[in-house]
């Protein structure tokens, strides 16, 4: 890591606010939106976003529902791409791929338009978290589906004592995943 990536990182959990049981007792939450809501941290977020997308030579950057739309979109918009949003069950118009995937209690289904993307395309998908990796990992499986190429994943804070980055594995086809903050 470079000092520039440690002032980043530094920057980022300055403005992250820990939550003490919720949403359940037990539970820390990790608050994003003192992050976004200060400029400073927000922008130096969405250039280091657009950086990797630029440095990984993605054509589209994806983002996933709902917060990863925050994050994705200004980034794509400052590396001079396009956004593609993947979503829940039911929001997308038209024709769409669908994969439904295991939450820890019931399952959800994910979409994006069959004509998101040429064939061939370059697609790095943006997140705000890494859990256990389910929603990560069927819309890695979207991506590819819709004929795309993932260049790689960027996830702005990974929460390390679960698998999410073990179950990802299989569904990177080799692409790096990146995050910018552990915990």
């Amino acid at each position: 890591m470079t000092s520039t990536d440690t002032a980043l990182t530094e920057l980022l959990n300055s403005r992250i606010k820990d939550v003490p049981d919720y949403p359940k007792p037990g539970v820390l939450f990790k608050d994003i939106a003192p992050l976004l809501a200060d400029a400073e941290a927000f922008g130096a977020l969405t250039r280091a976003l657009a950086d990797r997308a630029v440095a990984l030579g993605a054509t589209k950057v994806v983002g996933l529902e709902a917060r990863g739309f925050v994050l994705a979109a200004p980034a794509a918009f400052a590396a001079g791409l396009g956004f593609v949003p993947i979503r829940k069950k039911g929001k997308l118009p038209g024709a769409v791929f669908a994969r439904s995937y295991d939450l820890e209690y019931g399952s959800a289904t994910l979409e994006v338009q069959c004509d998101a993307f040429a064939p061939g395309e370059k697609v790095l998908v943006v997140d705000d978290v890494l859990a256990t990796g389910g929603t990560i990992a069927a819309s890695l499986d979207l991506v590819q589906e819709a004929g795309a190429e993932l260049v790689g994943v960027v996830v702005l804070m990974e929460l390390g004592f679960l698998p999410g980055r073990e179950r990802l594995v299989p569904h990177l086809g080799g692409a790096p995943l990146e995050t910018l903050i552990t915990v």
